[in-house]
């Protein structure tokens, strides 16, 4: 297949383009330019927030499919629909757990739990200001999602990833602030009373959009490995790795460390499942996951 990606030359992105390559298909990358393609793929430079660059770098170009690695507000998600009209037969969007940050759910949520249709979207906000759009993640991605659920120049698709983990080069820094944390014995604020949360394998979730990649679903689906995890669980593969000991400290109000939840919104991943992709078990791969992550500072 003839494939478009749009940023994602870090993380789980530059795993998903590899599998993509070594598959055998036709790679572009398209990105500002700031890294390079990997090799074997091509790439187009452009940034995606100017319409008039990006219709110039694409061309006369059609893609089978365009995998959108970062579209995270309802501008973007406007843009790509008028650009990509004509250019994409198929339409593949990375979104988030976070655009379930109104749920508060003893079960796990599915994706029919937020209605597209409800969600407001205001190309207005301020969401050029890297600070706002921080601050509002996952609203940007919610009515990005819901500009495109509105259109019908392509068939369009969303992953909505849990948590990810894994990897030397993860970099949030997550695991590190837990790491420095349990080895000096300092506690580590979370809420008092702290929900799990679903999480997905960096390996698994490259593997699972290649295989969304030659899909043919619609519409919103969530992608996570079997299998909730607290903080306790993390924290405690964290302390067999580094050594030192897990302080736990409630907090009532006030700023939590990564990974702890004071509501529950664990994601419900029977739809992919029904599509036919099969997801590992958090246990599977969580204590490999942290230590290469922790490899950075001599743990493996």
């Amino acid at each position: 297949m003839d494939l478009l990606i749009i940023g994602g030359n870090r993380y789980f992105g530059k795993r998903l383009i590899s599998r993509l390559l070594e598959a055998g298909h036709h790679v572009t990358v398209l990105n500002r330019g700031s890294s390079p393609a990997p090799e074997g793929a091509i790439q187009l430079i452009a940034d995606r927030n100017d319409e008039a660059a990006l219709e110039s770098a694409l061309g006369g170009r059609s893609f089978d499919v365009v995998v959108d690695q970062v579209c995270y507000t309802p501008r973007q998600a406007e843009i790509a629909r008028r650009v990509f009209a004509g250019r994409a037969r198929r339409y593949l969007m990375t979104s988030t757990v976070e655009v379930y940050e109104y749920e508060d759910s003893a079960a796990p949520v599915a994706e029919d739990a937020l209605d597209l249709d409800t969600v407001t979207v205001d190309p207005g906000l301020p969401w050029e200001d890297p600070e706002f759009l921080d601050a509002h993640y996952g609203e940007g991605k919610r009515q990005a999602e819901a500009v495109f659920a509105a259109g019908t120049e392509f068939p369009w698709a969303s992953v909505r990833v849990a948590h990810v983990l894994g990897g030397a080069d993860d970099f949030t820094g997550r695991v590190e602030h837990y790491a420095r944390r349990i080895r000096a014995g300092e506690p580590v604020s979370v809420p008092v009373v702290n929900r799990p949360a679903t999480y997905v394998y960096v390996e698994e979730i490259a593997a699972f959009l290649a295989w969304a990649v030659g899909a043919e679903f619609t519409g919103p689906v969530n992608a996570h490995s079997h299998g909730p995890l607290s903080t306790a669980d993390i924290c405690a593969e964290i302390a067999l790795l580094v050594g030192g000991k897990v302080v736990f400290h409630g907090v009532e109000v006030g700023e939590v460390s990564p990974f702890s939840f004071a509501r529950s919104y664990a994601m419900d991943n029977s739809r992919a499942e029904r599509l036919g992709y099969r997801f590992t078990h958090s246990s599977e791969w969580l204590r490999q996951a942290l230590s290469e992550t922790l490899s950075t500072e001599g743990v493996a």
